[in-house]
């Protein structure tokens, strides 16, 4: 138990000491662009599902006739 402490008490220091943390604005633009490409990946993702159940759906309704 005694090593376990020992190691989070260490990862601790390390991340206080020697981790270049990056300034607040500089967290807000990038979590800002993070979202924005995030809203934009979601919306190409639904309209290529969408292109394809439409297509698949067009497929399949063209072999019943």
């Amino acid at each position: 138990m005694a090593k376990i402490v020992n190691y989070i008490s260490e990862a601790f220091e390390e991340l206080k000491s020697n981790v270049t943390w990056p300034e607040w604005a500089e967290v807000q633009s990038l979590t800002i662009i993070v979202a924005v490409f995030s809203v934009l990946f979601a919306l190409a993702t639904w309209g290529v599902d969408e292109f394809f159940a439409n297509a698949l759906e067009g497929f399949f309704n063209w072999l019943k006739a």
